[in-house]
């Protein structure tokens, strides 16, 4: 009798101990040493009618260079977190994006931008939040992540602490475009013709913008970070989702690393972030089902829109939106990329 149950235990434990391996080997599946990068531009009104061929191949371009930006990073043996920087510092200093050089106006007529950063190994990050005279204000969350105990920094003190260490300030007259004075003017007009501000039109306007990047390197470590300009018009100090960790930007080694982009309150109302990490987590979801669930079940359901990118501890891209579009774009290291705007039915 003894021997038989000697003979079922060790049967049961081996059984055990092969599902436990099975089960690790389906959960890290990442081939070694490889690296993958996403990227997105923003979400909105983007239809395919609203631009000519030489703005998409524009925007094309301007994408494509942030990937190989990022890539390269990672191609040398960089971390995520130089990798991300990277990426976001091309769409930064593009007027095409609502970030650093294309930032949008506030109600003002002045740029408050935000931008944050987060090491998916170690959970830690930086952020900064109504900045006007950072040229990049992804190196001032870098730096604040790097060199300070605190997470997040707003305004002058931001200000201050990035001119501490190096980072390149400029005159506010920097982030001057036409496009986006135009923006601000043909908003602040139909806002002083009605009282209507869900008026869709008037929503459409407002919510172009943000950047972002999700990035893994050689070593199975994940960043993310997310750069913007905010809301056309919006009100003097408003904060969005961008510099939030777990709102607009989250990473973990243990799950994914996830940049946003839309209507920020309702991406901090739900946590977004975050809550797609944790239903990845604890509800063994997948990111694909995880994403869809946050943007269109909860985020949509308050009325808000927006999308978000999403790169798995495995090396795997995702993303989705719930707007009409969405400027978007990955490499990875074994030669497949693709970069997109619209929805994929147009």
């Amino acid at each position: 009798m003894k021997r038989i149950i000697t003979i079922l235990l060790t049967f049961l434990f081996l059984t055990a101990c092969e599902s436990t391996l099975t089960k690790n080997k389906k959960e890290n599946n990442r081939k070694p040493n490889s690296f993958a990068i996403v990227i997105h531009g923003g979400a909105g009104g983007i239809k395919k009618e609203y631009f000519t061929k030489e703005q998409q191949d524009a925007y094309t371009q301007k994408l494509q260079e942030a990937l190989n930006a990022g890539y390269k990073a990672l191609e040398n043996g960089g971390i995520s977190l130089d990798a991300v920087e990277a990426a976001i510092n091309v769409l930064e200093n593009s007027p095409l994006f609502n970030a650093g050089k294309g930032a949008v106006y506030n109600s003002e007529g002045k740029q408050e931008m935000d931008a944050s950063i987060m090491d998916g190994k170690t959970l830690n990050s930086g952020a900064v939040a109504g900045v006007n005279h950072i040229k990049n204000p992804i190196l001032a969350a870098r730096v604040v992540m790097d060199s300070t105990e605190h997470v997040m920094l707003s305004g002058r003190g931001a200000e201050i602490l990035a001119k501490k260490y190096g980072i390149e300030m400029v005159d506010s007259t920097y982030f001057y475009t036409q496009k986006r004075l135009d923006q601000l003017h043909k908003i602040q007009n139909k806002e002083s013709r009605t009282s209507l501000l869900i008026n869709k039109e008037l929503i459409d306007d407002h919510k172009y913008g943000t950047v972002g990047a999700v990035a893994i390197d050689k070593n199975g470590n994940i960043a993310a970070g997310t750069s913007t300009g905010g809301m056309t018009n919006k009100k003097y100090g408003r904060i969005g989702d961008s510099p939030i960790i777990g709102a607009g930007t989250y990473a973990n080694n243990k799950t994914c690393g996830i940049s946003a982009t839309g209507t920020g309150e309702y991406f901090i109302r739900t946590v977004a972030a975050h809550e797609v990490s944790n239903l990845i987590q604890y509800k063994n979801m997948n990111p694909k089902n995880a994403l869809h669930e946050v943007l269109f079940n909860q985020i949509g359901k308050l009325g808000g829109e927006g999308g978000m990118i999403l790169l798995d501890k495995n090396g795997n891209v995702y993303w989705d939106f719930n707007s009409t579009g969405m400027f978007r774009g990955y490499k990875k290291s074994d030669g497949e990329q693709k970069i997109e705007m619209f929805k994929e039915t147009e």
